[in-house]
C-alpha cells in the first residue's frame, strides 16, 4: 500500500484560499521591500516611501564585484548579491556588514525575504535559503546546469523561480521540498510574477508562459519574436512584459491573449512598472528611452532620453520614477535618475561612473542601489 501523501490535502486547500483571496482588494505595500520589484505581483511601486528630492549619499559598501542584484530591505537590514560570489547582509542605515554567505558562483539575481529566511540563487547551480539574522544555511536546492539568475517570488508559502536549466521551480518556502517543476523551451532569467493563483514568466525561447501556481499546469503561452528576459507585472486582468523583439506586450491574464503591444527602438530588458492610480505603465529600452504608456490602450504618454541603455527596472514612489542606466557612454557613464512620472522630465541625476543595472529599492526616506563599480550605496533625501 502506498504511503499517504499529505500534499494531496494541502494543494486543494491552497487553491480554495487563493480563490477567496482573489476577490479581496490587494493589500497595501508594506514599509519594507521584500524582494525584486517589491512583491509577488511585481508592480514595482511603494505607497509608503517618501520622495527623494535632493539625494545625499549616506554610505557606500564595496562588495568586491559587479552588482547587478537589486537590494532587498527588511527589518533594518539590506540584502544584496555580488559577482564576488557572496550574498551580503548590511545594516541598512550605517552600511556595516552583518554577515556574508559565500557560494561557488556569481550572485546575479535579487534575494527575497520571508519567514525569517533569505532566498537566492547563484551560478553554482544551487538555490539557497539562509537565516536572515545569522546567514546560516537552512536548505539548498540543486539545479541543472547553467546557474540561476531569476529573482525568487514568495507567495502563500511557496518560493517560485526560474533557472538556466529551462525549468520553473515551485519550492516549499520553509522546508525546501520541490513541489513541482515546469519545463520551458529555453533558459530563464525572467523573474516570475504571481497573483490570484497565476504565475507568469518569460523564457529565452521567446515565449511568455502562464502557469497554475498550485499545480504547475500550463494555462497559456504567448509567443514573441525574440528572447524574453524581462520580468512580468500582473495588475488586475493585465499582464505586462517586454521582449528583445523591441515590444512591450499587454496580455489578458486569464488566457494570455494580446490586448496591445508598444514598439520601441531597441530590446526591452527592463521590466514594466505600473501605476494603478492613473493607469500608466513605465519601462526602459535599449534605445536609451524611459517610456510611459497608457495601461488600457498602449498609447504613448511620454518618453525620456537617458543617453544610454535603460536596463534596470524603475521604482515608482509618489511623483517620481527612480531608474538606473548607462548614462551617456564615455562622457557621463553610469547614473541613477529620478524622473517626474507625469511629465517625463529628469528631476535629478546621480552619477556613479559605471553602468547601473541594479534596480533601486526605496523604503522610508532612503534609496539603495548597486552598480558595476562593485559598490552598494544608500541615498537619503537631503534637507
Amino acid at each position: 500500500m502506498r504511503a499517504f501523501d499529505p500534499k494531496l490535502l494541502v494543494w486543494p486547500l491552497l487553491a480554495l484560499t487563493a480563490m477567496f483571496a482573489s476577490c479581496r482588494a490587494p493589500a497595501p505595500m508594506p514599509k519594507q521591500w521584500l524582494g525584486f520589484r517589491g512583491g509577488p505581483a511585481h508592480t514595482g511601486s511603494s505607497a509608503t516611501a517618501k520622495p527623494i528630492l535632493r539625494p545625499e549619499q549616506v554610505w557606500e559598501f564595496d562588495t568586491g564585484g559587479t552588482v547587478e542584484s537589486s537590494p532587498t530591505v527588511v527589518d533594518g537590514i539590506v540584502y544584496c548579491g555580488t559577482f564576488a560570489n557572496n550574498l551580503f547582509a548590511l545594516d541598512a542605515m550605517t552600511g556595516d556588514e552583518l554577515w556574508r554567505f559565500s557560494v561557488e558562483g556569481l550572485v546575479r539575481a535579487s534575494p527575497s525575504v520571508a519567514y525569517g529566511l533569505v532566498y537566492f540563487g547563484a551560478d553554482d547551480n544551487h538555490f539557497y535559503a539562509v537565516d536572515a539574522k545569522t546567514g546560516e544555511e537552512r536548505f539548498d536546492v540543486e539545479l541543472g546546469d547553467g546557474g540561476q539568475q531569476s529573482s525568487p517570488t514568495i507567495a502563500r508559502g511557496v518560493c517560485y523561480f526560474g533557472a538556466f536549466d529551462h525549468k520553473v521551480y515551485a519550492v516549499d518556502a520553509k522546508m525546501g521540498d520541490v513541489l513541482w517543476t515546469y519545463k520551458t523551451g529555453g533558459q530563464i532569467l525572467s523573474s516570475p510574477a504571481v497573483a490570484a493563483g497565476l504565475l507568469v514568466i518569460g523564457s529565452r525561447d521567446g515565449t511568455v508562459y502562464g502557469i497554475d501556481a498550485y499545480s504547475g499546469r500550463e494555462r497559456f503561452r504567448f509567443q514573441t519574436k525574440a528572447a524574453v528576459w524581462s520580468s512580468p507585472a500582473i495588475v488586475g486582468d493585465w499582464v505586462l512584459i517586454g521582449s528583445d523583439d523591441g515590444n512591450v506586450y499587454a496580455l489578458e491574464a486569464g488566457l494570455g491573449r494580446e490586448q496591445w503591444r508598444f514598439s520601441t527602438g531597441g530590446a526591452v530588458f527592463s521590466s514594466p512598472v505600473v501605476s494603478e492610480a492613473d493607469g500608466t505603465v513605465y519601462f526602459g529600452s535599449d534605445d536609451h528611452n524611459l517610456y510611459a504608456v497608457d495601461l488600457r490602450t498602449g498609447k504613448e504618454r511620454w518618453r525620456c532620453d537617458l543617453k544610454g541603455r535603460v536596463l534596470g527596472t524603475p521604482a515608482l514612489v509618489g511623483d517620481h520614477l527612480y531608474v538606473g542606466g548607462e548614462g551617456a557612454g564615455g562622457t557621463l557613464p553610469g547614473a541613477l535618475f529620478a524622473v517626474d512620472r507625469h511629465t517625463g522630465k529628469v528631476v535629478w541625476r546621480f552619477g556613479v561612473g559605471r553602468t547601473v543595472w541594479s534596480s533601486p529599492t526605496v523604503v522610508g526616506d532612503s534609496l539603495w542601489f548597486g552598480s558595476h563599480d562593485g559598490l552598494l550605496r544608500r541615498l537619503q533625501a537631503g534637507r
